[in-house]
């Protein structure tokens, strides 16, 4: 139980083979098995002989069929079913490709997958796709030779997306990732949407054949492509098979335009139009027509069409839909279904015009002939319209005055063509695909079998002839020999009066008894036979003239030309209907015939694609339907060829040259070099010395694994090689860093320590002169220390002498300021005196007058009067002159106390120095300054001469800006600067030793501070204060000058100051006065002398009282300001 097992199942199909199935019972001589399709089968002792035992390798499947143990067509399906229901799609034979369509989406495809085979042989990953797509881009750039990739199989096995995929690989390992590379991946939907139409065997057939030639530059950069095109299906826009669609890109335009373009081009919808309802089938499982329109036009933007243009093209297909609604009548009359009329348009479709004689004859045309000619016309339009398209793409994607010359850039060419048809109605279309299909399989046939095996009888090498299907007969009798289908169908097509059945006789007549040909039944029949590779296939001949000659008649011509549609005439632009043209089978034919030689100069990949079944269903394998594809594409032949021979060889130069690195060095010197020894060496050493490989006479013949062991030995030893040149590489480049680095340090090590014995250097240094620093100014400082102590005291003793100097011009301004009063009461005096005799004369005139005129008479009385007056004025003026005199000699005369000026007063006592100053001649040392600033003398001024508005001058003193605020500097305690300040002093700025004097500044400073109003007055004097205001200077003269407080003494005129009494004396002097002398601690902090309000006299005598009788206290008293010390003295 358990065993697999090959069954002869008792079948009369042409494609029986054996199945596998797995033994499920074994018991009484019976078996019981279950195939690969789940059929159970009873097997008896009878029919043993119809099991036979299955390899190992075919169990469980293969990657590659080559490797297969049973190798005929039953193996191969079983290899494939296997792998298909695992949904591994893909199958190698050897170099060759097997590709299974499974028909559903698969997570193959994705960005990981490219990065994983890229840059890998192959075999050593999984079959797939990519690495075909590897394989031919790393021979290209190792060769330098052209690739192509064929890619064949029935219509729905999956060429197209087989072609997508490596255009996407391509584009993704070039590297480059550039606007080309894009362009060329877009061309694809735009050809699909005018090239491909649902089919019943293919949603997305192709009914044309490509081949896209992708150009690369040195580096394997995509820099261009060219794409060129083969047999366009145009019979498809007028009819299509039943449950079949027209092309894609009507049904995307009618579901992707919007409602104001479908408006102007007059469309509705797919079900209103003949052309897109004759296969009734509208829509098509698995497409959305409105999401692929909109990415049709994005592709045509990235392709460089313009929206005009895609306009037009627009405007031509909805006119062939509406050429399809065109109907004939009897007489030859249009009914049209649509908008489309047109006078010269009718006429040309029911008349047809020819010339006879010189001259146009014109005759009407029935309605299959109108109907004919209209279809004609709309294939005409489609198909110039598709040729035009292609030829935009090209000319976006590849510019040929701009292209290198040939042997500058390698290039990959893809063939995508359609796969061998056979239908139950094949027409002229299908007989050009199948011989398209008749090349490719010549070609594969060719290069596979013929090419090996005669190379390896002119090798000498040992080979066993392999028996293979030739269809060289075949395309010999369809296109190759003279008087061939092909030209006998092109001469009739010639013909005027050529029919199908003329082209029949002569067809049968000279292929009659082919093996190839299979004439028809009977006279009247139209169908013939082809014996094609893949098998027979019956043409219905009908039509056939007709799509061979792909003409337009000369009236429709005419009306293309006359047209006003530039697009139109663009498209026919070139188009001569003087010239017959050639026939579609001819150009077909020669087209052909230039992608065949395309195809011989490049190396070549095959890529067999396999449909699994007829219903487009996953996971559905219909086993007879592949066996046919496998049979008729050659695959058992190919695994017979590839497995016994020799798919890969190399010239033995070439092999040398690129594999001598797998021989040692010393046997490349006992070889000398000889390349065929070389070779044979590296082949033993590497491959083993057994038949898998052989050497020829110029060549040496290797299996396709070989290729890739001999690669990976060759990419192990160069990665070691690269690896010790990097090495060696990096040892020196290290090394010379390291080098460079060392000198580096070396130089930075003795620049820093440079720099460290320089600071260290530059600190000793800093130090030694600090050391000195302090030393001279140790020095210095007691020599300072002595020098000032001697100046203090010169200072001392100059500032006690300037005090008391200054104290005696006070004193001396005392007696101007009473000098000055006394004038003032003198002159008011003096004044009223002066009235007081002038009155007293008047009087005396007036007695002297009425007593002289008693005596004189009244005119001499009076005349009398008046001189006596006189008289008696001018003895009193003289009078007052001597006085005047007298004063005047007096003031003259010097006194004790005139003072000397500073400047006086430094010469006298410093007269004896010299000028110089510390031995230097110039300005005097700072804090010296003051000796050197002259003070201006009293100027003598007339007191009887200055009018009494006139303000005394204060005295201005040089010498107080500069000593006070040094004796402050010097003297004063904490903070406190020679700055007047307007609030209470919390200690005294002098320092003293007795508290009485330390509690007597305090309050000294707070009456000075109320005598210039910066503080109030208590609460109870601010209560009896008069409201008279007035100037401090002002107070003091009224308190002065009071007629009952003042009294002057007219004492002698010897006497210098005149004495000032108060006639009431201050009770508070007494008692301060008292106090002071009996030694009473008179001021406390809570003393009731500061609280109370005090007249401005008393504060005056209490200021000068504490100054005479606290002498300690007495510069204090005249510090702060000038003002108070003024006011004080």
């Amino acid at each position: 139980m358990g065993d697999h097992v090959w069954l002869d199942t008792q079948s009369n199909s042409e494609f029986n083979v054996p199945i596998g199935a797995v033994v499920k019972d074994s018991e009484s001589g019976r078996i019981l098995l279950e195939d690969d399709e789940g059929k159970e089968h009873c097997i008896t002792a009878r029919n043993m002989h119809m099991v036979h035992l299955m390899h190992p390798s075919s169990v469980q499947g293969v990657e590659d069929m080559i490797s297969l143990g049973d190798l005929h067509e039953a193996g191969m399906v079983h290899n494939l079913l296997i792998r298909h229901q695992e949904q591994k799609i893909y199958t190698y034979t050897g170099s060759i490709l097997v590709a299974v369509n499974p028909y559903q989406l698969l997570p193959l495809y994705t960005v990981d997958q490219i990065r994983l085979y890229c840059n890998k042989r192959i075999g050593e990953l999984p079959p797939h796709v990519f690495a075909i797509a590897d394989n031919c881009y790393f021979n290209m750039k190792r060769n330098k030779r052209d690739q192509c990739c064929v890619i064949s199989g029935e219509s729905g096995a999956g060429k197209t997306e087989s072609t997508k995929l490596i255009l996407q690989f391509l584009a993704a390992v070039s590297g480059q990732h550039s606007w080309i590379e894009q362009q060329i991946l877009e061309a694809n939907p735009i050809l699909e949407a005018f090239g491909n139409a649902k089919t019943i065997r293919n949603d997305n057939s192709s009914r044309f054949g490509k081949y896209i030639d992708i150009h690369f530059n040195q580096n394997g950069v995509i820099e261009g492509a060219r794409i060129e095109q083969f047999l366009l299906e145009k019979s498809r826009v007028c009819r299509q098979a039943p449950e079949e669609r027209n092309y894609h890109i009507f049904y995307c335009m009618l579901m992707g335009m919007n409602t104001e373009q479908k408006k102007m081009l007059n469309l509705g919808t797919a079900s209103e139009y003949t052309y897109l309802t004759m296969g009734n089938c509208m829509s098509c499982d698995g497409r959305n027509d409105a999401k692929d329109y909109a990415h049709i036009r994005s592709a045509m933007k990235i392709l460089m069409f313009s929206d005009s243009e895609n306009w037009d093209i627009s405007k031509l297909l909805a006119a062939i839909l509406h050429l399809g609604n065109v109907e004939f009548e009897g007489k030859l009359s249009i009914v049209c279904a649509s908008s489309f009329t047109g006078c010269e348009l009718q006429n040309s479709l029911t008349n047809l015009s020819i010339i006879v004689r010189g001259e146009s004859v014109s005759r009407p045309l029935n309605i299959v002939q109108a109907a004919d000619g209209r279809d004609a016309f709309v294939k005409g339009i489609y198909g110039r319209i598709f040729l035009w398209i292609v030829s935009k793409i090209n000319s976006a994607i590849f510019n040929p005055t701009s292209q290198k010359p040939k042997n500058r850039y390698q290039s990959i060419g893809l063939l995508d063509i359609f796969g061998f048809e056979n239908f139950s109605n094949n027409s002229f279309e299908q007989l050009c695909i199948n011989i398209a299909n008749e090349h490719l399989q010549q070609f594969f046939v060719h290069h596979v079998f013929k090419l090996e095996q005669e190379e390896y009888l002119a090798e000498h090498i040992a080979w066993n002839n392999i028996d293979f299907t030739d269809n060289r007969q075949a395309l010999e009798v369809i296109a190759l020999k003279p008087m061939n289908i092909i030209s006998l169908i092109d001469e009739e097509s010639k013909f005027p009066k050529g029919t199908e059945a003329t082209m029949l006789v002569k067809i049968n007549s000279l292929h009659g008894k082919s093996k190839v040909y299979i004439p028809p039944k009977s006279d009247h029949d139209t169908k013939f036979g082809i014996n094609h590779f893949a098998g027979v296939v019956f043409y219905e001949s009908k039509e056939f003239l007709e799509k061979n000659r792909d003409t337009l008649s000369a009236n429709v011509m005419q009306v293309v030309h006359s047209s006003k549609n530039k697009f139109l005439r663009e498209i026919f632009q070139g188009t001569d209907t003087t010239k017959r043209l050639s026939t579609l089978g001819g150009q077909f034919k020669q087209s052909l015939e230039k992608l065949m030689k395309i195809l011989e100069q490049c190396q070549p990949y095959f890529i067999r694609c396999i449909k699994p079944n007829d219903y487009k269903k996953p996971l559905l394998f219909d086993r007879e339907l592949c066996i046919k594809q496998l049979r008729y594409s050659g695959m058992m032949e190919t695994i017979q060829i590839r497995k016994a021979g020799y798919p890969i060889r190399y010239s033995f130069e070439e092999f040398f040259e690129r594999y001598r690195v797998l021989l040692p060095w010393s046997v490349r010197e006992q070889l000398k070099n000889d390349a065929r020894q070389s070779c044979i060496h590296i082949s033993e050493a590497v491959l083993g010395k057994d038949e898998s490989w052989q050497a020829g006479k110029t060549k040496i013949f290797l299996k396709d694994h070989h290729d890739t062991v001999l690669e990976l030995q060759r990419q192990n030893i160069l990665t070691d090689k690269v690896l010790l040149i990097q090495k060696v590489m990096r040892g020196l480049k290290d090394r010379s860093h390291f080098l460079k680095q060392r000198k580096s340090a070396v130089a930075i090590q003795s620049a820093w320590r440079g720099y460290c014995c320089r600071k260290d250097f530059r600190m000793v240094m800093l130090g030694f002169g600090r050391l000195q620093a302090l030393c001279r100014s140790r020095q210095l400082a007691k020599q300072y220390e002595a020098t000032r102590a001697y100046i203090i005291r010169l200072q001392a003793m100059c500032r006690g002498y300037l005090m008391r100097q200054k104290i005696a011009e006070q004193k001396k301004a005392v007696c101007v300021i009473q000098a000055y009063a006394r004038g003032m009461f003198a002159r008011r005096i003096y004044q009223r005196m002066k009235r007081e005799y002038k009155l007293e004369a008047r009087n005396i005139r007036l007695e002297e007058e009425k007593r002289l005129i008693q005596v004189l008479g009244p005119v001499k009385g009076r005349e009398e009067a008046m001189r006596l007056e006189k008289e008696h004025l001018a003895t009193l003026e003289r009078e007052e002159a001597e006085a005047r005199q007298r004063r005047n000699g007096l003031a003259n005369k010097p006194t004790n106390h005139d003072v000397l000026s500073d400047q006086e007063m430094v010469d006298k006592i410093f007269g004896f120095l010299p000028s110089m100053i510390g031995g230097q001649e110039g300005q005097a040392p700072l804090g010296f300054e003051d000796l050197e600033t002259k003070s201006n003398k009293l100027n003598e001024v007339d007191l009887d001469m200055v009018p009494m508005s006139v303000e005394l001058e204060e005295e201005a003193d040089g010498l107080e800006e500069y000593t006070f605020p040094k004796f402050a500097a010097t003297y004063f305690q904490g903070s406190s600067t020679h700055t007047h300040i307007r609030r209470q002093l919390r200690h005294p700025l002098l320092y003293h030793e007795d508290k009485d004097n330390v509690l007597a500044s305090l309050v000294v400073w707070v009456i000075i501070l109320r005598f210039m109003g910066d503080l109030p007055e208590p609460a109870m004097f601010a209560k009896n204060a008069t409201t008279k205001s007035g100037s401090m200077m002002t107070q003091i003269y009224d308190t002065l000058g009071r007629k009952n407080q003042v009294q002057f003494r007219n004492d002698s005129p010897n006497m210098g100051i005149s004495s000032l009494k108060l006639k009431r004396s201050s009770k508070l002097t007494g008692k301060v006065t008292d106090q002071l002398r009996s030694g009473e601690e008179a001021f406390q902090e809570d003393s009731s002398i500061s609280e109370r309000p005090m007249s401005n006299l008393e504060k005056v005598h209490f200021i000068i009282g504490n100054a005479i009788l606290r002498p300690d206290i007495s510069p204090q008293a005249m510090s702060p300001d000038q003002r108070q010390l003024k006011v004080a003295c």
